[in-house]
């Protein structure tokens, strides 16, 4: 798929001067600083040694006095039965897990039970079904967490049954707000929180930091829940900025050095991992063995491992989650090979600026996965359709830059329930509604999205050469980590680079040897899924391309890698 190349072009040369001396870094290490809005000394010492006690003061977050008393009440005072209630996804489940360990470590004599719906039979969100057993359970408060903030009905029903809720969530609030006791949510109107992109997990952790202060417990004990932060952080895909990087830069050394029992034995199911965890290591490693509880079992299977104290429990627990993870896979395979030939086969796709697949028979928990890998092969707005339970779920996913939500809200009266944020959703319809939906839609994207935003682009953060790579400018970018949305992995171009040799992975990937003719080093560099570049690369001309900088650890070895994103012709 053929990219379009965006070279960040230094804007403000006195500022990136000026920063390159005071911190003592490169010209090109300035050049992405000064980029992503770090220009001083100070606002570097704070990106580079990010601080917990930098993480804001938890009551300017709305809601919050109020969440506060009403949990010490049910604590201390009417000694309730608390019911601790989590989305079934990544997020969901680590939130489950932090609020409800923290919780019984403090008072393991306290009532408190956890609860994720079904994806399949109850799906996204507080669900009436759960309303009806908390109640015949006893249960007088329950906090949410990753859900919530659009359950107008189920939470007015947990009302109505004499049930406070305390709403934690961090999607976009719709027209109105739940008739809950309190919300947390910096995206609700009038929260004058300074950050507005924690994730479901992150606005938990905020209330048990709130709880910590008012009831002077050290905060040492609620950081060493950090590693579950990270987790949840990472694998959400929000931004790596602001509280989300602080909280994300600790709960990743709490990880690697001493994590809960359940991500313990998650973490040594794969293979070893290098020194420095990154954040590509628990989306790709830990949070899609995460998920696959809830997309093919029960997602009250991940919960009860996060929460196991006990290594032994942990590990047969997570036995039964990686053979539900490589069902997960194969499922995975299968569906998006029929989603693909469904695209291909279907013509009048083609002109289309968006796509919406309808298959009843696929499963319900694998779609959200396979609306991502049709964005791989056809770069337009995604949704996958099936039918469950006598209705239409559907997982969209979005191209960069095209606000998906937003155009699904404008579908809202075709639809039963919708939530999410601009990069993914989830929705439900009848099944009457399916081919008026996918007209709808096609017609609101192609009226509002750019053409721009249909071919992916490759953003190239600043062009060095190859001579620039040296033990100091590497130890410097690996210190900008952890990398993710808001603080991308710094891509750089290199122009008039030669292959020295290569060989072809698996009839896939491209590994290579590269030089350029003023630098006497020759780079490593792989280039996953690029083998289709054989042919050109074997001509022995000179190339230019864009790549980001890693170190690679094999025998107790370390080197230095080039991963290549995209390969151009030097003469174009």
């Amino acid at each position: 798929m053929l990219k379009r190349w965006i070279l960040a072009l230094p804007n403000n040369t006195e500022k990136i001067e000026s920063l390159s001396k005071s911190i003592g870094v490169s010209a090109a290490i300035a050049t992405i600083l000064v980029d992503r809005k770090i220009e001083t000394f100070e606002q570097a010492k704070s990106f580079f040694r990010p601080l917990l006690d930098h993480l804001h003061n938890p009551f300017l977050m709305k809601g919050m006095e109020k969440s506060i008393e009403r949990l010490m009440i049910g604590l201390f005072v009417r000694k309730e039965k608390i019911l601790i209630y989590g989305d079934y996804d990544v997020d969901g489940t680590t939130a489950v897990a932090m609020v409800y360990s923290f919780l019984k470590e403090l008072f393991p004599d306290a009532e408190i039970a956890y609860y994720v719906p079904n994806r399949m039979t109850e799906g996204y969100g507080v669900s009436l079904q759960a309303i009806e057993q908390a109640h015949q359970q006893g249960v007088t408060l329950i906090i949410t967490l990753d859900c919530g903030i659009k359950d107008y009905l189920s939470i007015s029903k947990a009302t109505a049954l004499g049930i406070d809720v305390i709403v934690c969530d961090h999607h976009e609030a719709g027209d109105m707000l739940p008739c809950a006791y309190a919300i947390l949510n910096p995206k609700q109107p009038g929260c004058p929180y300074p950050f507005k992109a924690l994730s479901g997990c992150g606005i938990g952790f905020k209330l048990l930091q709130a709880f910590c202060e008012k009831q002077n417990i050290p905060l040492e004990t609620l950081y060493s829940y950090l590693d579950l932060v990270a987790v949840s952080t990472a694998c959400d895909l929000v931004p790596l900025v602001g509280e989300n990087r602080i909280l994300t830069y600790y709960g990743l050394q709490q990880l690697k050095k001493k994590p809960t029992p359940g991500l313990q034995i998650l973490l040594d199911l794969v293979e070893p991992l290098p020194p420095m965890l990154t954040i590509s290591d628990v989306v790709f490693k830990i949070g899609p063995r995460i998920n696959a509880a809830g997309r093919m079992s029960h997602a009250m299977l991940a919960v009860e491992l996060l929460i196991e104290k006990d290594p032994i429990k942990a590990k047969s627990l997570a036995d039964i989650i990686d053979k539900h993870n490589f069902l997960r896979r194969e499922l995975d395979q299968t569906i998006t090979q029929e989603a693909l030939q469904t695209i291909e086969t279907d013509s009048s796709n083609n002109p289309k600026k968006s796509t919406v697949l309808f298959n009843p028979n696929w499963h319900k928990g694998i779609i959200g996965i396979v609306a991502s890998r049709c964005i791989e092969q056809y770069y337009k707005p995604t949704i996958i359709l099936t039918y469950s339970n006598g209705k239409v779920v559907g997982s969209a996913r979005s191209v960069q830059g095209y606000n998906i939500y937003q155009a699904i809200s404008s579908c809202n009266d075709l639809l039963h329930q919708y939530g999410g944020h601009a990069f993914a959703a989830g929705l439900t319809m009848s099944l009457e509604n399916v081919s008026s939906f996918q007209e709808r839609f096609e017609a609101i994207v192609e009226q509002t999205i750019d053409a721009q935003h249909l071919v992916p682009e490759q953003h190239i953060h600043a062009s060095i050469d190859f001579a620039s790579i040296d033990e100091k400018f590497v130890n410097v970018l690996m210190q900008m980590a952890p990398f993710g949305i808001g603080n991308p992995t710094p891509v750089f171009m290199t122009k008039k680079v030669y292959v020295h040799k290569y060989t072809i992975l698996k009839g896939l990937h491209l590994k290579l040897e590269l030089y350029q003719e003023n630098c006497s080093t020759y780079y490593s560099a792989i280039g996953f899924g690029l083998a289709h570049y054989e042919k050109s690369i074997a001509e022995g001309k000179p190339y230019i391309i864009a790549y980001t900088i890693h170190y690679n650890y094999y025998l107790g070895n370390r080197s230095v890698q080039l991963m290549i994103k995209d390969i151009k012709d030097a003469n174009l």
